[in-house]
């Protein structure tokens, strides 16, 4: 059975391969492709962890951490004119800060009293 743990890890995973695997797909420079591959395989093992049960809040917070640095990476590393790139990087990074955020203990609290009452 799937919680909401699992679930945000599953979809971490699926986020993370996503964007380190973008670059077969997109156009990149050699500062995309580094961004792309490290931050989506660190996103994925953060998924990993939820997956299997061993991420406390830290793995959380370097969830977010990710997205947030998926997200500006294209203007730091200088590939925001690689639009498959970038709006890969900015898609991929917001929706990772979306999922993190959500499994956050006191959000996810809230979630499941407000989807209760």
């Amino acid at each position: 059975m799937f919680t909401e743990s699992r679930i945000q890890g599953a979809v971490a995973v699926i986020l993370g391969a996503v964007a380190a695997l973008s670059p077969l797909w997109v156009t990149v420079n050699d500062n995309a492709r580094l961004s792309l591959i490290v931050l989506g395989v660190l996103v994925a093992l953060t998924g990993l962890a939820h997956l299997a049960k061993r991420a406390g809040i830290m793995a959380d917070y370097a969830m977010a951490l990710f997205g947030v640095l998926m997200v500006v990476s294209p203007w730091v590393m200088g590939f925001d004119g690689l639009s498959g790139a970038a709006w890969t990087a900015w898609v991929v990074g917001a929706l990772t800060v979306v999922v993190a955020v959500t499994a956050l203990p006191q959000v996810s609290g809230r979630l499941h009293t407000a989807t209760h009452h």
